[in-house]
């Protein structure tokens, strides 16, 4: 319903039809599609106890999860982008951030971020799994699946570092670069109010991006002697539950258009 609601208040409200809400209204559908990809059938198993799935969804759940997580990770860095062209060079910023460009990163983002996990999944879907068919999971995770496998998976890791190396690594940078160059932007500013109103407008993504970094992080880059799949159903509860529901928190309760858009929007139907 959150997410639903800054879609919907961005649709609504001309005054927030700019490059930021555009993003944000694709993050809020990205969080609606994730959710909808593993909770339903958490749900399934929690009203019915039927704790089955074909191989076929197995392998589809698990190349959605990668597939949007993917994206989310070029959406994050477009989105810190947009904010250092905004903050750095607000002279400039409707002639960069222009309609098209917004459009093609965005198309980038959905296109690359499905392209990225096909190589995971072919190979995975070739492994032998002779061990078990229960997965100790809540939805078909590529980690809960590979324990089940007496296949060598050597391939598929150096896989994953190739891919991290090339495509997480660079957005990462992209997004710790831009807020570098935010952050000392902003302490150059000599207002307290000028500061705080330029802070304002990149604090709610900054919070999403610790958020989602720090939770991704946790549950796949921690070292082997550390992993538990007790641990990374923990953690990635958190992030198929409680982010998606966060991040709209925060950018209504941390920003005043999205705010003002509510109130406009609850007089309206007042008035009616």
């Amino acid at each position: 319903m959150g997410n639903l609601t800054i879609i919907a208040l961005t649709c609504l409200d001309p005054r927030l039809h700019i490059p930021m809400y555009f993003f944000l209204c694709n993050l809020s559908f990205l969080d609606i599609s994730s959710t909808s990809v593993t909770l339903p059938k958490l749900l399934d198993i929690f009203l019915r106890k039927h704790q089955r799935i074909s191989a076929v969804g197995c392998f589809t759940q698990m190349y959605l999860f990668l597939a949007l997580a993917s994206v989310e990770i070029f959406l994050l860095a477009v989105m810190a982008y947009d904010r250092y062209v905004a903050i750095c060079q607000p002279l400039h910023y409707t002639v960069i951030m222009n309609q098209m460009l917004c459009l093609l990163m965005a198309a980038g983002t959905w296109i690359f971020g499905f392209m990225d996990p096909v190589t995971h999944i072919l190979l995975t879907s070739h492994f032998s799994y002779c061990r078990s068919n229960e997965i100790n999971h809540f939805f078909c995770d590529l980690l809960a699946l590979l324990t089940l496998s007496c296949s060598r998976t050597n391939v598929l890791e150096v896989m994953s570092y190739i891919v991290s190396a090339f495509i997480a690594l660079p957005c990462f940078i992209t997004t710790l670069t831009s807020y570098v160059y935010i952050i000392s932007s902003i302490l150059r500013i000599r207002s307290a109010e000028g500061r705080r109103k330029a802070f304002s407008t990149c604090s709610s993504h900054l919070t999403v991006v610790i958020l989602f970094y720090g939770t991704l992080m946790c549950l796949y880059m921690r070292p082997t002697s550390m992993q538990s799949l007790d641990l990374n159903k923990f953690f990635a509860l958190l992030y198929n539950v409680l982010i998606p529901m966060f991040n709209p928190m925060i950018y209504s309760l941390k920003n005043r258009e999205v705010k003002g858009a509510l109130r406009k929007v609850f007089n309206r139907k007042l008035d009616y």
